[in-house]
């Protein structure tokens, strides 16, 4: 029976939410599975794996091949390294304790990756707050100094309130795209 590590469809309508699981490549992209390996949550920034990596490593080595976006997950979450060190304690080049040292080190790489990534996205989040913040105090103080009863700085600080809130509202714009950039 050939058998596929692949994605299941689930969640609703623009929120995919997907289970990584074996299934029979016969059966249908959500239908009958052999076992269910992890899932996998796109909607979070970073994103969301959780993955059972000696599972996966199992069905590997029975024959079972993932697919495109599998294999990515697999790889990302080390379950495709640690079937390719289990090759090599197999052929004789690693021992198992050899083996294991290199994927607990890769692990640890990978988890102060992941933390500084979502360090950088959190800091980005809260300096692109702090500017909006900024623009709107200075916008308030510019309409506070407006309803002063003095007619004619009242027209000059109309105008430098307008002025005000179309900077804040190119500030909010620049700081969104670039919290979009960083999450690229």
């Amino acid at each position: 029976m050939p058998v596929k590590i692949r994605l299941q469809r689930h969640g609703k309508k623009g929120k995919p939410y997907y289970w990584i699981v074996a299934a029979d490549s016969r059966s249908k992209r959500d239908g009958k599975y052999l076992e269910k390996l992890g899932f996998y949550n796109p909607n979070t920034n970073p994103a969301t794996i959780d993955l059972n990596v000696d599972g996966a490593v199992q069905w590997l080595q029975n024959g079972a091949q993932p697919t495109d976006t599998a294999k990515a997950l697999l790889s990302y979450k080390g379950a495709m390294l640690k079937n390719h060190l289990a090759g090599g304690v197999r052929k004789g080049a690693l021992t198992e304790e050899q083996a294991e040292a290199k994927f607990n080190a890769w692990v640890e790489e990978k988890a102060a990756k992941v933390e500084a990534k979502e360090s950088k996205l959190s800091k980005a989040e809260a300096d692109a707050r702090a500017k909006a913040l900024e623009a709107e105090k200075a916008i308030n103080e510019a309409r506070i100094a407006a309803a002063t009863p003095e007619v004619e700085e009242n027209v000059d600080a109309t105008e430098e309130v307008e002025a005000l809130e179309v900077a804040a509202e190119e500030g909010a714009a620049a700081a969104d795209t670039e919290v979009a950039n960083e999450e690229e």
